[in-house]
């Protein structure tokens, strides 16, 4: 299921602010030993509707989360936000994880897990509903929680696609 609208961001001229997600420390056993180093998952974004995630690697904490933060805005998306929600229900799933989102009245805040949550602050989003089912692997929530929110279209979209005025999209 691959989806064409999904809008690649320039870092240029944004001011983009950095989430720690998780940070592992890993283990390489070698002859010699056993080799330390660190595996952080961060998510940038500029709490407008662009988010982005990144997978670091490095011997040291600081080194490992800097990697993840230039990873994380290679891959900067677009999300479309309708009032601090987001425009209709949706599920993706990513590896073993499942995740489910809808729209949220206004005030009723970011309900949502750890790695989800991150997500969600990171773009923007400050009223929504949100379900993980399956794995609760940060690298897999995270992977579908974006996917999710890539999945989006708003109206605008919907009516550029059918070739119709937005007024049809809203009465049918």
């Amino acid at each position: 299921m691959s989806n064409t609208n999904i809008k690649k961001v320039r870092t240029s001229d944004l001011e983009l602010k950095d989430r720690l997600v998780s940070i592992q420390r890993v283990t390489k056993v070698t002859k010699g030993g056993r080799t330390f180093s660190f595996s952080a998952i961060v998510v940038v974004g500029n709490e407008n509707g662009v988010v982005g995630y990144g997978l670091g690697k490095a011997s040291e904490v600081t080194a490992a989360i800097a990697k993840g933060v230039e990873d994380a805005k290679k891959n900067l998306v677009k999300i479309p936000i309708i009032n601090g929600t987001i425009p209709h229900f949706q599920e993706y799933r990513f590896g073993g994880s499942q995740v489910i989102v809808r729209p949220a009245a206004p005030g009723t805040g970011v309900i949502a897990g750890g790695a989800m949550r991150a997500v969600f602050e990171s773009v923007g989003i400050k009223n929504i509903l949100a379900k993980s089912k399956g794995s609760s692997n940060p690298h897999n929530l995270v992977k579908a929680t974006i996917g999710a929110l890539t999945e989006l279209r708003d109206a605008h979209t919907v009516a550029q696609a059918r070739g119709i005025s937005l007024s049809k999209v809203f009465n049918g």
